[in-house]
C-alpha cells in the first residue's frame, strides 16, 4: 500500500475551523518533531554505518510525549500512521545501503548499528500500534502486527529476548481480536503462524519450554491445510527436538522430550505431504520427514532401544514403497552399526561397516566416525575388521591423513591403557601405518601437522611398551614411527633418536649384531656421547670388557662428553658384574678430579667405591693399596672436610677408610701376605691420625694397627728368610715407640680415671713386648738391655699373664735373638704366677720347669750344679701333696729319669758326695710320680748297695767299677748290625702273633743288598702300609695307658691283646697311616717315621693328624708338641714324613731293660729289642703288640 493511497478526499478540503486548529496545535508540534528527526534519518549517508544514538532517543522521548494526548483525530491518526511507514522505509533503506557497502564496519560499529536499527523499527511499530485503526486503511491490526514480528525478529536475533518478546507479545494482543476464520490472505496467515513460531522460539531461548510447546500446539490451528505451513512447523518441533539432544543430557526424561518432539515433526511431515499439491513440496516434505525419522532413531540409539533404531533404518531404506528407493543418507549404516553393536550381533555391525566401503556418498567424517564406534565396542576383537575396512576405503576414496591418524589413534587407544590385547591393537597399527598407501598420505608438506601426530602417537605407544619391558613391539613400533619422519636436514637429530632407542630395545632383546647396526646409523646422523655410550653398552652385553675399556677412552674424545658419562659406565658396569670395566671408568673418572671440573660426584665417593669393588676380586690388595694411599695423600693435600666432608658426613668416610684397611690388613694377614698386611695397618694409624677427635676407641685402633703392622714386618721377614734392613728396623722402632706411648696415656687413664684396662685388649700389651723384644734385639749392645726393660715393664702392668711370660721366656731361650737373662726372668716369673693361682696349670708348671732346667744347665753349667739341684728340688716340692696324674706323669718321669741319670757322672768319677744327692734327688721324684714302682724299686736297691759300699770305705775305683757293670754293660742303644737281626726277628713275631694285620716287611736301602740273613749287615727299614682300622665313637674316646709300669714289666697286661689299631676320628671318613721304623745313626736307636691321608690321597696335616691319635697321646702333643713330633724328610724317601723325636729313647730303653732282673743280670737280647721299643712307641700312634709278641721264647 502507497502512502498516498492513505489520504481521504475530505483530509484535501481547506480547514477553516480556528478552534480546530488551535486543539491540535500541540499534536501538530510534536508530530513536526517526529518529521524532523524521520527526515534526519531519511538523509543519513548510505556510507555511513552508524546511526545516530540520539535519533533513536529523540524520537522515543517525543513519541511518549504523544501517547500522553489522546484521544487523536483520524487525520492525526493517518499522519502518525504515515510517518511511521516513513520511518520504517528509512530503515530498511538504510539497512539495504550498508549490506551492499564494499567493506565491513567494524564488530563494535555493526553492534551498534544493528541496536539503533532494531530501536528505529520499535518506535515504527509502536507509532503504528498507536495510531490504531484509520479509516480508510484495510486490516491495520495485521500491518501493525507485522512491524511488531519483525521487530521482534531483530531483537532475538540480537538476542535482546526480552525486547523481542515484549514486541511478539504486543503483535498477539493486536491478532488476538481479529477473526481468524475469516482472513483469507495467504501472507496474513502466514503471518500469524511466523508469529506464533517466533514467540515459541524466544520462549525456547529463555528456558521456558512449557511456553514454547504451548505455542507450537497453538500453531497447529493456523495452519489452513497448507504443506508449507506443515512443513515450517515440522522443522520447528524437529530444531526443538535437536536442541534438546544437542544439550548432552542422557537422562530418561531429555530423551524422552526429544523423542516426543520428533515424533510430533513426524506427524505433521506424513500430514503436510498430505496436503502437498505439487512434487517439489512432496520431496521436501518426505525428506523432512526421513531427516525426523533418522533423528527418532538417533534418540532410541542413546535410550539404548536398539531394536527400534533397526526399524527405523528399515523403514527409512525401504522408504514410501513407491519404488523410490528409499532414503540412503550417510547416517543410516551408521545407525544401524551401532543398533547391531548394541545387540551384541557384530557380524551385522561389521556387514554394515563393509557396506560403507561401497558406498561413495559417505563423507569422511561419517566413516571414520562409524570405525571409531565400531573399534570401541568390539574392542581388540575389531581391530583386524578397522584395518580392513580403512585399507578398503583408500582404494574406493580420497582419505585425508587426518583420518588415517584418528583411525590409528582410536585402535591404539590410550597410551597407559596397556590390557590384554594392547600388544593385537598395537600389531594391528604396525601393519596399517606400515602400508605403503598409508605413508603416501603423510608425503606432502601439507600434512606436516598430521605426520608430527602420527608420530608421536607411534613413538609414544613404543615407549610405553618399552617401559614395561616389551622391547619386542617397543621396536616394532619405533621402526614404524620412523616412518613419519622426514629425511630432510631438519629431522636428521629426531631420525638419529629414533636409531638410539630401537638400538636400547635389541639391546634388551640381546640381539646385540642389530643393536650395532642401529648405533652405527645413529651415529653418522649424529656423532655424540649417547652413541658412543650406547656402544659401550653393547660391549658390556656382549662380556667383551676389553672393547668396553677401549669404548670409555673413546667417550672422552666425543664434543659432548661430560664425567657423568663416567659414572654411569661404571654403575653399567657393576650392573653386568663387569668389575675390570668399573675400575676402569672409574679410575679414569679420577683424573679429572685434578682439573678443577664440576664432577656428578665427590672424590671421596669415587675412590670408596672404586675400593669397595676391588675388595670383591681376591688379588687386587696391590691395587686397593694404591687407591688407598691415594685417599690418604689427596685428603692430606685438600684437607680432611673439604675431601672427606663436614660434620658426621666427614667422619663416616673416614672411619670407613680405616676400617677397611683394618679389614684388608688382617684378610691379608690370614693370607700370609704379610708385606701388604704391614702396609694397610700403617695406612690404618694414618687416617685414624686425620680424625680430630681424641676417642678412646680410635686410639685403641691406633695403636694395635701399628703394633700389628711391627708383627706383619717380623713375619715378612720369616717369609721371605730376608733380614730386615736398618731403615725398615727404625721404621718398626718409631712404630713401637708410637704405639708404646698410647699405651702408656692409657695406662694412665686407667689410674686416674678406674679401672678400664678392659677396653683395651691385653694381647695387645702383650704382643707390643713381644715386638719390642724382638725388634730392640737387633740393636747391637743396647738391644739386650732394651729387651730386658720392656720384659720387665710389662710382668708389673695388670694386662700380664702366665701364658704370656711363658710365650716370651720360650722365645727368649731359643732362636737368632734369645737372651738368657730374659728368658730366666720371664720364666721365673711365669713359674710365680702359675703358682700363685688358685688352680696352678701344672702342665705349663711342667714345661716352665723342664725350660729352666735346660737354661741352667746350657748357660751355667757344671760351675753352678747346686742351681740345677735346687730347680729339681723345686720340681719336688711342687710335685708334693698333689693328686694322682695332676702333675703330668710324662713330665715327672722325666724329672726323675734325669735326676737320677745325672748321678752317672759323679759315680764314675768316684764323687762319694756328689752322687748320692742327685740319686736322692731323682728318688724323690720318682715316689711322687705314678707308675715308677718298678723303677723306684731298682733305683732304691742300687742306692742301697751304693751306700753300703760307699760306707765301707772301698776306693772310688771300685765304686766306679759297680755303677760301670750296671750301667756301661748295656746304654739303650744299638748298632745298625743288631738293628737289622732285630727287624726280622720283630716281623717273624708280628707275623706269627699277628695275623689278622698288614705285614711289616723289610724295604732294601736302594744302595744294600737284599735282606738275607738276620746276621748280615743291611742298610733299610721296616714298612707297615696302608694301615686303616675303622672304631667306634666309644673306641675313639677310649684312653690308651702308657704307664711306665706297663712299659716296663707288662704286668697289667692281661689275655691277648687286639691287632695293631689306629685310633679313628669321629668323622667316619677313612684315614690311611703308613709307618716306617728307621735306623737313626745319631741316636742309634730305631727311629719311628709315618705318614696319614684320606681316601683321595690328600695328605692330613698334624692337627687332623692329633683327633686321631689316642687321648693320652694327644694330651702329651699338646703339651710338647715339637719335641714330641716333627716333621722331617724321610732318609731314604726323601719327602717329609713325621717322627717320633728319638731323644730319650736311650734312656727308657735301658730302664725298661732294667725292670727285667734277668735283663739286668744278662743284658738283653739283641733280638727283642725292637719288640720292647715297639710295644711303647707302638701305644703312641694307637698300634698296640700282642702279648705273645714279647714273651720270651724257651
Amino acid at each position: 500500500m502507497k502512502i498516498t493511497e492513505m489520504y481521504s478526499p475530505d483530509l484535501r478540503k481547506p480547514n477553516h475551523d480556528n478552534q480546530f486548529i488551535q486543539s491540535n496545535h500541540l499534536h501538530q508540534h510534536l508530530l513536526s518533531q517526529i518529521e524532523s528527526l524521520i527526515i534526519q534519518t531519511e538523509n543519513l549517508s548510505p556510507n555511513y554505518h552508524s546511526l545516530p544514538e540520539t535519533i533513536s532517543s529523540d524520537l522515543r522521548q517525543t513519541l511518549t510525549h504523544l501517547t500522553q494526548l489522546p484521544p487523536f483525530p483520524n487525520s492525526l491518526k493517518l499522519h502518525i500512521w504515515k510517518l511511521a511507514y516513513r520511518l520504517w522505509n528509512a530503515c530498511i533503506d538504510i539497512s539495504n545501503a550498508v549490506s551492499i557497502l564494499p567493506s565491513s564496519p567494524s564488530p563494535s560499529h555493526s553492534s551498534s548499528f544493528v541496536e539503533n536499527h532494531a530501536k528505529l523499527r520499535h518506535i515504527a511499530a509502536d507509532m503504528i500500534s498507536l495510531a490504531g485503526d484509520v479509516t480508510s486503511v484495510t486490516s491495520p491490526a495485521v500491518k501493525s502486527a507485522s512491524f511488531y514480528l519483525k521487530t521482534g525478529l531483530i531483537w532475538h536475533d540480537l538476542r535482546t529476548f526480552d525486547l523481542a518478546s515484549s514486541c511478539f507479545e504486543r503483535a498477539t494482543d493486536i491478532v488476538s481480536k481479529l477473526d481468524i476464520a475469516a482472513i483469507s490472505d495467504s501472507g496474513e496467515r502466514k503471518m500469524l503462524l511466523d508469529l506464533n513460531l517466533a514467540r515459541s522460539r524466544t520462549a525456547w531461548e529463555i528456558s521456558d519450554r512449557n511456553l514454547a510447546i504451548i505455542l507450537l500446539t497453538r500453531a497447529k490451528t493456523l495452519l489452513f491445510g497448507s504443506s508449507d505451513h506443515y512443513k515450517q512447523l515440522a522443522n520447528q518441533y524437529l530444531i526443538f527436538g535437536k536442541s534438546v539432544l544437542s544439550k548432552n543430557n542422557d537422562t530418561d526424561n531429555s530423551l524422552k522430550e526429544a523423542l516426543k518432539l520428533m515424533s510430533e515433526a513426524l506427524d505433521l511431515s506424513e500430514k503436510g505431504s498430505s496436503a502437498a499439491r505439487t512434487r517439489e513440496q512432496i520431496m521436501e516434505l518426505k525428506e523432512l520427514r526421513s531427516k525426523s525419522l533418522r533423528f527418532i532413531s538417533a534418540v532410541h540409539l542413546q535410550k539404548g532401544e536398539y531394536e527400534s533404531v533397526i526399524k527405523c533404518v528399515k523403514v527409512l531404506r525401504e522408504g514410501n514403497g513407491g519404488g523410490d528407493g528409499g532414503d540412503h543418507h550417510a547416517s543410516l549404516p551408521v545407525l544401524a552399526m551401532k543398533a547391531w553393536l548394541g545387540l551384541g550381533r557384530y557380524g551385522e555391525a561389521e556387514k554394515e561397516l563393509r557396506d560403507m566401503v561401497v558406498n561413495k556418498g559417505i563423507p569422511e567424517s561419517v566413516w571414520v566416525s562409524a570405525v571409531e564406534a565400531y573399534f570401541d565396542a568390539a574392542g581388540t576383537a575389531g581391530a583386524e575388521t578397522v584395518k580392513g575396512v580403512f585399507l578398503g576405503l583408500l582404494g574406493r576414496c580420497q582419505v585425508s591423513a587426518r583420518a588415517a591418524f584418528r583411525v590409528a589413534n582410536r585402535v591404539l587407544g590410550c597410551v597407559g591403557s596397556g590390557g590384554e590385547g594392547s600388544s593385537l591393537r598395537t600389531k594391528v597399527v604396525a601393519d596399517l601405518v606400515s602400508d605403503e598407501r598409508v605413508v603416501a598420505l603423510f608425503a606432502s608438506e601439507a600434512t606436516a601437522k598430521e605426520r608430527a601426530a602420527m608420530h608421536a602417537v607411534l613413538w609414544n605407544r613404543a615407549s610405553e611398551h618399552f617401559r614395561s619391558k616389551d622391547y619386542e613391539t617397543s621396536a616394532v613400533m619405533f621402526e614404524k614411527s620412523l616412518l613419519y619422519i622426514s629425511h630432510d636436514i631438519e629431522n636428521r637429530i629426531l631420525r638419529a633418536k629414533g636409531f638410539r632407542v630401537l638400538c636400547l630395545c635389541y639391546l634388551g632383546l640381546s640381539q646385540f649384531d642389530r643393536a650395532q647396526e642401529y648405533i652405527n646409523e645413529a651415529e653418522k646422523l649424529e656423532p655424540n656421547i649417547a652413541c658412543a655410550f650406547l656402544k659401550f653398552k653393547i660391549y658390556l652385553q656382549n662380556n667383551d670388557h676389553n672393547g668396553a675399556i677401549n669404548q670409555v677412552q673413546a667417550m672422552k674424545t666425543c664434543f659432548d662428553f661430560t664425567p657423568d658419562f663416567l659414572s654411569l659406565s661404571a654403575h653399567e658396569a657393576v650392573a653386568c658384574h663387569a668389575l675390570p670395566v668399573a675400575i676402569s671408568s672409574l679410575s679414569n673418572l679420577l683424573s679429572f678430579y685434578t682439573l678443577g671440573r664440576s664432577m656428578p660426584t665427590t672424590e671421596v665417593v669415587v675412590l670408596r667405591t672404586l675400593i669397595t669393588i676391588l675388595i670383591q676380586d681376591p688379588g687386587n690388595e696391590v691395587e686397593v693399596l694404591k687407591f688407598m694411599k691415594r685417599v690418604h695423600d689427596r685428603a692430606s693435600e685438600l684437607g680432611t672436610e673439604c675431601f672427606f666432608g663436614k660434620e658426621e658426613t666427614g667422619r663416616r668416610e673416614k672411619n670407613w677408610f680405616a676400617v677397611t684397611s683394618w679389614n684388608t690388613g688382617t684378610k691379608c694377614g690370614k693370607e700370609k701376605k704379610y708385606e701388604l698386611c704391614a702396609e694397610f695397618l700403617r695406612l690404618v694409624s694414618g687416617f685414624y691420625g686425620l680424625v680430630d677427635c681424641q676417642e678412646e676407641e680410635h686410639s685403641i685402633m691406633v695403636c694395635k694397627s701399628l703394633i700389628l703392622s711391627v708383627s706383619a714386618m717380623v713375619a715378612s721377614e720369616n717369609q721371605k728368610k730376608t733380614a730386615l734392613t736398618d731403615s725398615e728396623v727404625k721404621q718398626a722402632v718409631e712404630l713401637l715407640d708410637r704405639a708404646g706411648k698410647i699405651l702408656t696415656s692409657i695406662s694412665a687413664g686407667t689410674q686416674l680415671g678406674g679401672d678400664k684396662i678392659t677396653t683395651v685388649e691385653p694381647d695387645l700389651f702383650f704382643v707390643h713386648t713381644f715386638n719390642a723384644y724382638d725388634i730392640y734385639g737387633r740393636l747391637g749392645n743396647f738391644g739386650p738391655q732394651q729387651q730386658l726393660h720392656f720384659v720387665k715393664s710389662f710382668a708389673t702392668s695388670k694386662a700380664c699373664d702366665p701364658k704370656y711370660l711363658l710365650q716370651i721366656g720360650l722365645s727368649a731361650s731359643q732362636g737368632p735373638r734369645s737372651n738368657p737373662e730374659v728368658a730366666s726372668f720371664a720364666l721365673n716369673e711365669c713359674l710365680s704366677a702359675l703358682l700363685s693361682s688358685p688352680s696352678p696349670d701344672y702342665p705349663d708348671v711342667a714345661l716352665v720347669v723342664r725350660r729352666l732346667i735346660a737354661l741352667a744347665s746350657i748357660h751355667k753349667g757344671d760351675s753352678d750344679d747346686n742351681a740345677v739341684h735346687n730347680l729339681y728340688k723345686q720340681a719336688y716340692r711342687i710335685m708334693v701333696g698333689l693328686k694322682e696324674g695332676e702333675y703330668p706323669t710324662e713330665e715327672g718321669k722325666w724329672l726323675a729319669m734325669t735326676a737320677w741319670n745325672r748321678a752317672a757322672v759323679p759315680v764314675r768319677l768316684g764323687q762319694v758326695d756328689a752322687a748320692p744327692r742327685w740319686m736322692d734327688a731323682g728318688l724323690e721324684l720318682a715316689r711322687e710320680v705314678s707308675g715308677m714302682e718298678t723303677y723306684r724299686a731298682c733305683m732304691e736297691d742300687f742306692a742301697t748297695a751304693f751306700n753300703k759300699k760307699s760306707h765301707s770305705h772301698k776306693t772310688s775305683s771300685q765304686v766306679g767299677k759297680i755303677m760301670s757293670c750296671f750301667s756301661s754293660s748295656w746304654d739303650g742303644t744299638l748298632s745298625q748290625n743288631d738293628f737289622s737281626v732285630a727287624a726280622h726277628v720283630f716281623t717273624e713275631r708280628w707275623e706269627r702273633n699277628n695275623s689278622s694285620s698288614p705285614s711289616w716287611f723289610w724295604v732294601n736301602s736302594p744302595k744294600g743288598p737284599p735282606f738275607l740273613a738276620s746276621s748280615q749287615h743291611v742298610e733299610g727299614y721296616l714298612s707297615l702300609e696302608s694301615m686303616c682300622v675303622l672304631v667306634s665313637a666309644e673306641d675313639s674316646n677310649e684312653e690308651v695307658s702308657c704307664t711306665v709300669e706297663e712299659e716296663a714289666g707288662f704286668s697289667e697286661i692281661e689275655g691277648a691283646a687286639d691287632s695293631a689299631t689306629l685310633v679313628q676320628s669321629n668323622r667316619h671318613e677313612a684315614h690311611y697311616y703308613d709307618f716306617h721304623i728307621v735306623y737313626s745313626a745319631s741316636y742309634r736307636v730305631p727311629v719311628l717315621y709315618f705318614r696319614a691321608y684320606c681316601s683321595d690321597g690328600t695328605p692330613l696335616l698334624l692337627n687332623e693328624i692329633e683327633k686321631d691319635l689316642p687321648a693320652c697321646s694327644s694330651k702329651v702333643l699338646l703339651e710338647t708338641k715339637w719335641t714330641f713330633i716333627t716333621q722331617e724328610e724321610h732318609p731314604f724317601l726323601n719327602r717329609p714324613w713325621y717322627k717320633l723325636h728319638p731323644c730319650g729313647t736311650s734312656e727308657w730303653m735301658k730302664l725298661l731293660c732294667l725292670g727285667d732282673e734277668v735283663a739286668a743280670k744278662n743284658g738283653l737280647a739283641i733280638e727283642l729289642y725292637l719288640v720292647s721299643w715297639f710295644s711303647v712307641v707302638g701305644q703312641v700312634v694307637g698300634l698296640k703288640t700282642p702279648l705273645e709278641m714279647v714273651k720270651k721264647s724257651v
